[in-house]
């Protein structure tokens, strides 16, 4: 029943949304206005939440994956008692406000993920479900649900058409996420107009197909949307999907249910005759009436007592159990548990030849037992990029305790799903593709950057030498592509113990995703990395060989390019000429030395420089210098025997020492 009471609190978060956007002059009104029921009903009557502790680990998860609509969740924020103040609300848009016209991850409290691109926030959800099953089937005992909520959303019509969506729910429902809950705000507008002109498919339909749960209701019964939300619930096979039919900007006599109202303010005047529509003070702006907020501020009474209620168990689980109450603890802060890098192992020239992926799979492998939260997999290329864990089982619904997630081919949602497992907290998560197929995964990885993540990408087959699959799987510009995104460390390690330095990296880095890039063709484990790799990797560049003398050159060179700078170096000594090899793993780690640092490893003095990589040469000019070169690939592949190639695009020893010669003659 919609009582009057309820109707107030309701128009209380329509009315915000319209005085936020028209204050800004800019922003997405109306599907806030029209999806105001469906919120209101789930966060007073259903999200278990504090919002005076709004990291608490068992809290229900919610995620606004039609992030344009972000003043509906900054006016729940702010009602339901977060430290969210008004005037934040009414700098909605503005320089240095903690209201951006998308919601930020860590910007305010209470925003469990960044949402902007359509489809992330639904499979960022699907993220948070698997960490939750994982964690409770892990740590969780019998009288003990340490892990024990629901991960809900609120997705739009743009997060449906997607292709990411198609991909998370699909595997989601393989997967039979049961506490997974999403509200699908059915308002049948686009920017571009009516739906219908470009989606017309029946989605309750399509998501029985894949396996889940769906109802239909009205969007403005109140007691229809609770009865649909309680009857999720209570599923206990599969996820959720429930249609709620609704109107965009509710309530506006002249812009609802027009693509008008989608992106931009409804106008002063519209703003006005909608607030008399809604029997609202027209001349009224940000106006909370203390009835409605003291029904939201009973969030923080119920988050309290469920806290602390939440608490007391754990108490108890503590005292039963205190190894997993102390390990839960650590992770939850963030923290690695104590002594994990003793498991790194270190490998020799016996072990030659080794590719870098299978290096990779060894460390992941000694790794495993150390750090039990380690979960993660591949985009059903697991055998390939080596990122099977021997000793666990699968993650399915039988075995919610395995650490070894299948993705399927899909590499955009386990980009998404594996910045779930980070937000949702406590699991360290990572995921595996061939390099060339990053370009499928460009969207997460970029939030995963902004949102400060702690994900770790294992792309193997990092270079044209992958051979006979041809230039279509052959990745060329990747590299600079991937070190164009802010806050990526990229990391291309020249053996294998480069490689377990470069995990180690990976693995301590907690502000930021880490991609590890390694070779499908086997590499020589060189004696040089055998002692001081951790500190020469997380340097990003490090003097591998040094000159018996003042060096002649350098040459600088990244993963499998660097056995072919000490071969040239070999040939060039022949001749008296001193050069000096230096490995450089990560340009982003590099770049964060001190000045002292770079110059000794790079000599100001030392003009001669060659930079080796079987990519495009974009970028390396920085290392090298005006005076310096770089031998690269600045076209697309070819299939033949990776042998066959480095001989024809001129990856040789001898076209390597040639050319260092070229460069002393120019000097």
């Amino acid at each position: 029943m919609n009582t009057s009471l309820d109707q107030l609190c309701i128009n209380t978060i329509r009315t915000l949304v319209m005085d936020g956007v028209q204050k800004a002059k800019s922003g997405h009104p109306g599907m806030p206005m029209g999806a105001a029921d469906v919120a209101y009903v789930l966060w007073t009557r259903f999200l278990k939440h504090n919002p005076a502790n709004p990291t608490w680990p068992n809290r229900d998860r919610f995620v606004l994956s039609a992030g344009h609509g972000s003043m509906l969740l900054y006016s729940l924020l702010h009602l339901t008692g977060y430290d969210l103040t008004l005037e934040e609300l009414k700098n909605f848009r503005q320089w240095d406000s903690r209201t951006p016209g998308h919601p930020e991850y860590s910007l305010a409290p209470g925003v469990e993920t960044t949402t902007g691109p359509l489809g992330q926030g639904f499979a960022n959800g699907v993220g948070m479900a698997i960490a939750e099953r994982f964690l409770a089937a892990t740590f969780n005992r019998p009288g003990f649900p340490i892990l024990d909520h629901f991960t809900y959303a609120i997705v739009s019509d743009g997060d449906l058409m997607e292709g990411v969506s198609h991909e998370a729910a699909s595997l989601a429902g393989h997967l039979e996420l049961d506490k997974l809950i999403y509200l699908y705000d059915d308002n049948e507008i686009s920017i571009e107009g009516s739906t219908d002109i470009t989606f017309t498919e029946d989605v309750p339909a399509r998501f029985r197909a894949h396996g889940w749960h769906a109802q239909e209701v009205d969007g403005y019964d109140l007691d229809g949307i609770e009865a649909a939300i309680r009857a999720a619930q209570e599923e206990t096979e599969c996820p959720s999907l429930i249609v709620c039919h609704t109107h965009i900007a509710y309530g506006s006599p002249n812009k609802q249910d027009t693509a008008g109202a989608h992106g931009a303010p409804l106008g002063e005047e519209e703003v006005r005759l909608t607030k008399e529509t809604l029997d609202w003070p027209p001349d009224a702006h940000f106006l909370i009436p203390e009835k409605a907020l003291a029904v939201f501020r009973q969030a923080l009474k119920r988050g309290r007592q469920a806290e602390a209620q939440w608490r007391e168990t754990f108490e108890h689980y503590r005292a039963a159990y205190p190894e997993e109450a102390a390990l839960l603890e650590t992770l939850w802060a963030g923290e690695l548990p104590a002594g994990w890098m003793d498991a790194l192992p270190t490998f020799t020239p016996a072990d030659s030849p080794l590719a870098t992926r299978k290096a990779s799979g060894a460390v992941l492998n000694a790794l495993a037992p150390a750090l039990p939260t380690l979960i993660g997999g591949s985009a059903d290329l697991a055998p390939s990029n080596v990122t099977l864990l021997k000793d666990s089982t699968d993650f399915q619904r039988e075995t919610p305790a395995g650490r070894n997630l299948r993705f399927g081919v899909r590499e955009h949602t386990m980009g998404s799903i594996l910045n779930g497992l980070a937000l949702h907290g406590g699991v360290i998560p990572y995921g595996g593709t061939f390099l060339v197929f990053s370009d499928y995964m460009r969207p997460p990885v970029r939030l995963a950057a902004m949102m400060h993540l702690p994900v770790v990408y294992v792309w193997t087959h990092d270079s044209v030498w992958i051979g006979e699959d041809g230039p279509t799987h052959q990745p060329v510009e990747h590299l600079a592509a991937l070190r164009a995104i802010p806050n990526l460390v990229v990391i291309r390690p020249a053996d294998a113990n480069e490689t377990a330095a470069a995990w180690r990296v990976a693995l301590e880095r907690r502000d930021g995703p880490t991609a590890l890039i390694l070779t499908r063709q086997k590499l020589p484990v060189l004696f040089e990395t055998m002692r001081n790799s951790a500190k020469n990797v997380a340097c990003g560049a490090y003097t591998l060989v040094e000159s018996s003398s003042v060096p002649n050159a350098l040459i600088i060179a990244s993963g499998s390019e660097v056995h072919l700078a000490l071969e040239a170096r070999d040939l060039l000594a022949q001749k008296g000429i001193a050069v000096r090899v230096v490995s450089m793993p990560s340009w982003e780690l590099f770049d964060a030395q001190p000045d002292l640092y770079r110059e000794s490893v790079l000599p100001p003095l030392v003009t001669a420089r060659l930079a080796i990589e079987a990519g495009v040469t974009q970028g390396w000019v920085k290392y090298v210098g005006p005076a310096g070169d770089v031998m690269g690939l600045n076209r697309f592949g070819a299939s033949a025997p990776y042998k066959v190639l480095m001989e024809k695009f001129g990856f040789t020893a001898e076209a390597v020492a040639e050319r260092v010669l070229w460069l002393l003659d120019r000097v």
